[in-house]
């Protein structure tokens, strides 16, 4: 069974919008830290945002606040990254990830097990 399950990639033109999903087993959703990480072409893999699954707290790269939410539905075990006002250089495949422990300030930093990504291509 995958732990993890990105969802909702595809392409947009610049100034769109898309929800990203990823579905995660019971074990791996309850009280641990879920994050989104993306890797544009040529780049390394860098954290968006991430979320504490037990109690909702929220972490962001400054690149991602404002246009970029990640919530968490905790009825089928999800979490969502809400990207708005997309541009060209958000085009990068998208991985979920946790951690068996809380989120925290240095969250980019922590060692994580990823889903196998999903495709986000922006053009102008």
């Amino acid at each position: 069974q995958k732990q993890l399950v990105e969802s909702g990639g595809g392409s947009v033109q610049a100034g769109g919008s898309l929800r990203l999903s990823c579905a995660a087993t019971h074990y791996v959703y309850m009280h641990n830290c879920l994050v989104w990480f993306r890797q544009r072409p040529g780049k390394q893999r860098e954290g968006v945002a991430a979320i504490y699954t037990a109690d909702g707290n929220t972490y962001y790269a400054d690149s991602a606040k404002g246009p970029f939410t990640i919530s968490k539905e905790d009825s089928n075990n999800t979490v969502y990254l809400q990207m708005n006002n997309l541009k060209p250089e958000d085009t990068a495949m998208y991985y979920c990830g946790y951690s068996n422990r809380q989120c925290g300030e240095r969250w980019r930093f922590y060692t994580y097990s990823w889903g196998r990504g999903t495709q986000v291509t922006v053009s102008t």
